[in-house]
């Protein structure tokens, strides 16, 4: 493969087909970081409606490092892998304190900021700096195994560092940032993951050892899916009242580590409980109910695991709710609080009940 005509070629279709998106059109390093860490495990047309709310409300390093953290909460709300959100603020908080709010300009020293791994740190950095680095994520490893006819592993350390230096090579050093995102484009609309590629419409084809071999397919050569566990859950509604009587939902804090680390939830119990063993669990604490009904199940998928949910609508005695440790949460603060997608259906159900 020749060098020049593999990347005058990408850049070619680039320049005809790129698609127009609103971090492209003004390439602001900032919003080049934050597309960046919302396009992790998430699809572009998902994040753009996310990505312009967020700018409006938070249009620089210094709004986003003072922010308080339900209203970021509030803001990725639906995003998922809310440790992103998270670590976006810890970002902003260490470029405040070390260089004045200013993105580093390198691959190497924006990966020492939190959340910015190898792939985002090589977007950003040729994307927002042009600096010629390679930035290897899904779509990269596809097209350029297949590119390759790469038959070796591809999510191992030295798989990855064998298809960076393959990228590096053609990689041009006047366009890199343009370089990556074209092959980003490439593998997200023609060199498809699922199905049959389009490599009659590709303008790297004569260049590609897999079309050649007849086999695109074929590649690339990827870990073993691990089965996801299977949880079940019994999501509790508990709806109490606040001192001047009014109805108001009990929520509580999920565990500072771990999944949906510190996030709001419902009360949740393990296993999916019988309405006997939800009145013995309320009246171990001290809850009193007037009135339970069920509500429809719900599963939800995480990397790792599914929680398959059933949920019960609570009305708790208005002779005084105790909390423990939970939050309540009149109409008014409810509609402000962030909420973790796994919960969307059960947040419909309360949404319903009290009109919105």
């Amino acid at each position: 493969m020749k060098k020049n005509t593999l990347s005058d070629r990408l850049l070619a279709y680039y320049d005809a087909h790129a698609r127009i998106l609103p971090f492209r059109v003004h390439p602001v390093p900032y919003h080049i970081w934050i597309s960046e860490i919302m396009l992790q495990q998430t699809r572009m047309d998902t994040v753009l409606p996310y990505f312009e709310r967020f700018i409006k409300k938070l249009p620089s390093v210094a709004d986003l490092a003072l922010v308080d953290d339900e209203v970021l909460m509030k803001l990725w709300e639906g995003l998922g892998y809310y440790s992103r959100a998270r670590n976006l603020k810890r970002a902003a908080q260490a470029m405040m304190e070390r260089n004045h709010g200013v993105l580093p300009q390198t691959a190497r020293e924006l990966e020492k900021l939190p959340g910015i791994g190898p792939y985002t740190a090589g977007a950003i950095a040729s994307i927002a700096f042009g600096e010629p680095v390679p930035a290897i994520d899904g779509n990269v490893i596809r097209v350029f195994s297949r590119l390759y006819a790469y038959d070796g592993p591809t999510h191992n350390v030295k798989g990855k560092a064998h298809l960076q230096q393959l990228v590096a090579q053609v990689m041009p050093k006047d366009r890199p940032g343009d370089f990556n995102q074209a092959i980003m484009d490439l593998g997200s609309a023609i060199c498809l993951p699922n199905g049959a590629p389009r490599c009659e419409v590709c303008p790297l084809k004569t260049d590609c050892l897999a079309v050649q071999k007849g086999n695109p397919l074929d590649y690339p050569v990827l870990a073993p899916k691990k089965q996801r566990r299977i949880e079940e859950w019994t999501v509790l509604l508990l709806l109490g009242h606040d001192e001047e009587g009014n109805e108001a939902i009990i929520l509580e804090t999920r565990p500072p580590k771990g999944l949906l680390a510190g996030l709001n939830q419902f009360p949740m119990l393990l296993g999916h409980c019988t309405e006997k063993q939800l009145r013995d669990w309320l009246k171990d604490q001290g809850l009193v109910a007037t009135h339970a009904c069920p509500l429809p199940p719900s599963r939800h998928q995480f990397s790792h695991v599914e929680w398959r949910m059933q949920g019960y609508l609570v009305v708790l005695s208005s002779q005084g709710t105790p909390l423990e440790g939970r939050s309540l949460l009149t109409k008014t603060q409810w509609r402000t609080v962030a909420l973790p997608t796994a919960f969307r259906a059960y947040r419909s159900a309360l949404d319903a009940r009290w009109g919105f």
